[in-house]
Parts: C-alpha cells; structure tokens; sequence
C-alpha cells in the first residue's frame, strides 16, 4: 500500500530539509545572540561584565584547564610536559573617564573624637 499523506512528498521533504539546514545555521552562528561579540573587551568603569566566550582570555585554554584540574598530573609513562600559560589581554571599555580622587595632604585621622549624639 503506497503513502496517501502529504509527509511523503517531495516538496515537503525538501522544506524539511531546508528547516533542518537553517535552523543548523541559526544555533551555530557564531555571533548570534547566545555566541561571541565581534570585539570581545572586559567591562571598565560604569560596565557589568557579562559574558566572556572560553578563549578570550588565553591562548591555551584547554591546556590551562587541563592543568588546573591536575588531569595527567600522576602518569608515570608519559607525563605532562611543562606548562606554560599564554594570557591574552582584552582592551577595557569604559563609560565614562572618572575624576581623580582629591585627598587632602597631608592625610591626618583624628583619634578620641567626641561622639555625636
């Protein structure tokens, strides 16, 4: 008995695939809404950081954590070769350039000053 339903048609299979095909494009776009930022900087004055993609802050990062963690720190056939970290220093962005702070000189804290009340 052959297919009577429309799932089974050419065209529909076809739109199928092109749903499957972008919706692939979508998740995976790199800088998407969930992905990185074309620049990726560190939140300066005025800024909350948010979120900052596992590379961007070292060259290695996959080693830095393997590290970190100990992993092949007990293997006595092939052990770890020495690590050395390779950090990467993103640019800070600011909102604002804040004012010096004005302290009077010399400094003088006074002790036992009266209470008020």
């Amino acid at each position: 008995m052959s297919s009577t339903r429309n799932i089974n048609t050419r065209g529909n299979y076809e739109l199928q695939q092109r749903q499957f095909k972008e919706s692939k494009q979508y998740s995976l776009y790199v800088n998407s809404q969930c992905g990185e930022a074309y620049n990726t900087n560190l939140a300066g004055v005025g800024l909350l950081q948010g979120y900052t993609p596992w590379n961007k802050l070292s060259a290695n990062p996959v080693e830095t954590e393997s590290f970190l963690f100990g992993i092949n720190s007990t293997n006595l056939v092939n052990p770890a070769p020495n690590f050395n970290a390779e950090p990467l220093f993103p640019s800070y962005i600011n909102l604002y350039n804040p004012k010096p702070t004005i302290m009077p000189n010399p400094l003088v804290i006074e002790k036992n000053r009266p209470f008020p009340v």
